[in-house]
């Protein structure tokens, strides 16, 4: 294939080796070589000449940069299980194809949230800066760094989607009984691993962790806020791995710091990267962490061949693997 015939891919970030190789054996590559997100002035300047974009959940995607596209730009491809940076409106609209990369991060979300829902109620990360700060003054004390115990506990999940599971699994190991909510029932997971449905408000009430797997919508952005908040348990531990704007972070600041619940092990904010200044830093009773939850090796590097291999499929007028906007073949049908 000469260099002329050759589709042109913009990639807003540099990807593992294994999965640039793979675009770059194909495709004409061109990558933002910024640490920083690329400005929304060089994403709508970039999609006027391209055959398909591949993004982060950093980059806004929405019906300007969209609607600024050429006619060549056929495909959008996350690396990401969510996508509600992208307009996949505006995209369908536009006989653009959107898609993601759902399942192979489950396994290693599910275990970061599980370990974060446990340095959370151990109090891991405060623990680590008492002795790394002097404040390590007796051998043993036996009130000292108290936390709260994990096996044979509540569990209440919210969200009982592909993570959700996963981490019920988890729980089950650690002999925790496991409640669950979600809009859709999950009868698997209820005769699997003896999870129990309940509303969400007897979920908040009877757990002694609650941990999110939902996805960013218009009915979960603060599905967690004040009112809520109020129902959970004193000793309860909230941990978030999902998506910030699910939690109002305002609401949870003032009940960590009044006692409503125990402690919090966040991994998403509501604004990422998170101020420096957000109060919920200066609270010793939450452990945080900069959006990780997938950051395994493996796991990253499995998510961008996956983005590579459904763009591969879109550029060569198949249906690709994880297309999110299934609309999109009435207005662009695949041409093989």
């Amino acid at each position: 294939m000469s260099g002329s015939e050759r589709k042109k891919i913009y990639v807003t970030r540099r990807l593992p080796e294994e999965a640039m190789k793979l675009l770059e054996e194909r495709f004409d590559v061109d990558v933002w070589t910024g640490e920083m997100p690329p400005p929304k002035g060089v994403l709508v300047e970039k999609v006027k000449n391209i055959d398909g974009l591949i993004c982060l959940l950093t980059e806004k995607i929405d019906e300007e940069v969209i609607n600024a596209a050429g006619p060549r730009l056929r495909g959008i491809c996350q690396v990401a299980v969510g996508y509600d940076n992208i307009d996949v409106k505006a995209a369908t609209k536009k006989g653009i194809y959107v898609t993601n990369t759902p399942g192979v991060l489950t396994e290693t979300t599910a275990d970061y949230a599980f370990a974060l829902l446990m340095a959370t109620a151990r109090r891991i990360a405060e623990a680590d800066r008492y002795v790394r700060d002097g404040k390590w003054k007796i051998p043993w004390g036996l009130t000292m760094l108290l936390g709260q115990d994990i096996w044979g506990k509540t569990i209440g999940i919210v969200g009982m989607g592909r993570i959700g599971t996963a981490v019920a699994r988890r729980a089950k190991g650690m002999n925790m009984k496991i409640l669950y909510y979600d809009v859709v029932r999950n009868e698997k997971a209820e005769k699997e691993l003896e999870a129990k449905y309940v509303d969400l408000e007897t979920l908040l009430k009877e757990s002694d962790f609650v941990t999110l797997h939902v996805p960013l919508l218009p009915s979960t952005r603060h599905l967690i806020n004040e009112e809520r908040l109020k129902l959970m348990k004193k000793t309860a531990c909230l941990i978030n791995t999902s998506r910030g704007p699910v939690v109002d972070e305002k609401a949870l600041y003032k009940a960590l710091k009044e006692g409503w619940i125990w402690a919090a092990g966040l991994d998403v904010w509501e604004k990422e990267p998170t101020d420096p200044d957000n109060p919920l830093l200066k609270l010793e009773n939450v452990t945080a962490s900069p959006h990780i939850a997938s950051g395994s090796i493996a796991t990253r590097t499995k998510m961008a061949i996956m983005a590579v291999e459904n763009m591969i499929a879109i550029l060569e007028g198949k249906i690709p693997p994880n297309l999110v906007n299934k609309e999109v073949l009435k207005v662009r049908p695949p041409t093989s």
